[in-house]
């Protein structure tokens, strides 16, 4: 049992029908996702922040602070069975947001993450994983998703090939993810981005770095802060608390097509520079000449992603992930028009709907939609390139028995089953790894 100061006497919880507000901020880093957790805990004597350092996680130790703008609450070392993440947050972060809810109804809470932990890992835990017989989302009112971008260093994080182990910032002796992944999925999942600070290369690079953003999340709201002495922490605090801007029951990025939400937007023109293309399409992609244009096709991105079907394996729905130069391509499952019709249940209602409304009596939902984000980049000839590899009229009149014996890269990558291996690109020479 804890003997944080914070808890009541007896360690009996305060009943109330309050439900204290959660804000959690991300941000690969953390001085100025930190310094945001600072204005915001200036602006309310109330608000408790909790943070952990996963420094010491892969050997079983994990620091957790508790503090309001007062001082430190709580400051403790916690120790794992196994060190890794997920452990980490069923065996500490969700239990502090429980035990603080239930003490303390009257007092919101920050959660700031370290730096490789992704948001929507966090949220899952928070609406799924008991603790005491109650979830996150049953005791507290998730209000918004933050991510705190270092403006200074952003293109340099999405340019990146790093992965984490090289860096030595794994969060997990098995963490093999990339640098750049960790930062589109913190921006992507995001309801709210703080831009903090200013680009080094002057007020257009700023402003260049602003409409990347918009195009990689167009549904994030950008909120600019210059990160200099004349902060307003009562004015951060408004924008960023009390939005209402969490919306649980949206998909994963990959999936927000698939359930009808926008994937992207198409700004085939460049604006500061920053190109937009929305990629969409009916018929099937020939496997081979999809993979022999895999590295072109992503040459000048810096984000590209979505979904798409391969002639060849029409049952399946193929992810589509590039950021700091790799491509990782993975199993979503199957098309709904393989699925049975007494198995429709077991789908989200969205991607019914969204299946429905966009039926064609021939492919049923089945369809290419992938977004390309990046600079300077020639959004007609993308498109030229993906439009040669669909099926051309003839292969179409084949049909389906004769596209499942195409020579297929692909083959055995993305078996229908509820492990799905995941197939990376990573070596801009168009090989599988």
């Amino acid at each position: 049992m804890s003997t944080s100061p914070l808890a009541p006497a007896g360690g009996r919880a305060v009943e109330t029908r309050a439900r204290p507000s959660l804000t959690v901020l991300a941000g690969f880093w953390p001085a100025a996702t930190y310094a945001v957790a600072r204005a915001l805990l200036a602006a309310d004597a109330s608000l408790l922040l909790v943070r952990h350092d996963l420094t010491g996680v892969r050997d079983g130790q994990v620091h957790r602070v508790v503090r309001d703008r007062d001082g430190l609450l709580e400051d403790e070392q916690v120790h794992l069975v196994h060190g890794c993440i997920s452990c980490t947050l069923r065996e500490d972060v969700l239990p502090t947001l429980v035990r603080l809810a239930r003490h303390h109804p009257d007092r919101d809470l920050l959660l700031m993450l370290p730096e490789v932990v992704e948001p929507e890992a966090v949220a899952a835990a928070c609406a799924h994983c008991l603790v005491d017989g109650a979830t996150v989302a049953d005791l507290v009112h998730v209000d918004s998703y933050v991510t705190v971008i270092d403006v200074e260093h952003l293109l340099d994080g999405l340019a990146s090939t790093d992965d984490l182990k090289t860096l030595g910032i794994q969060a997990a002796d098995d963490d093999n993810r990339g640098l750049a992944d960790v930062i589109v999925r913190q921006i992507e999942y995001a309801d709210t981005m703080v831009l903090w600070g200013q680009s080094r290369d002057g007020a257009y690079d700023t402003s260049r770095l602003s409409v990347l953003l918009g195009r990689m999340a167009p549904w994030v709201t950008q909120i600019h802060v210059d990160g200099g002495d004349g902060l307003d922490a009562g004015d951060l605090s408004r924008r960023l608390r009390g939005t209402h801007r969490h919306r649980p029951e949206t998909p994963g990025v990959l999936a927000r097509g698939l359930a009808g939400y926008p994937l992207g937007v198409h700004e085939p023109h460049a604006d500061c520079g920053v190109v937009s293309a929305v990629f969409r399409a009916r018929r099937p992609f020939h496997p081979r000449r999809l993979h022999d244009v895999l590295e072109a096709v992503n040459a000048e991105m810096i984000r590209s992603r979505g979904h798409l079907w391969l002639a060849s394996q029409p049952e399946t729905v193929v992810a589509w992930d590039f950021a700091g130069g790799g491509l990782a391509m993975s199993s979503l499952g199957r098309w709904l028009t393989a699925v049975p019709d007494d198995q429709w249940d077991d789908v989200s209602d969205h991607r019914r709907l969204a299946a429905v409304l966009d039926w064609d009596p021939y492919y049923g939902d089945r369809h290419q939609h992938l977004v390309f984000i990046g600079l300077d980049a020639d959004a007609a000839d993308l498109h030229r390139t993906l439009t040669a590899c669909l099926l051309t009229d003839a292969e179409l009149a084949d049909g389906e028995e004769t596209w499942r014996g195409y020579d297929d890269p692909f083959a055995g990558c993305f078996p229908l089953a509820a492990a799905e291996p995941t197939l990376q690109f990573t070596d801009h020479e168009g090989e599988t790894a």
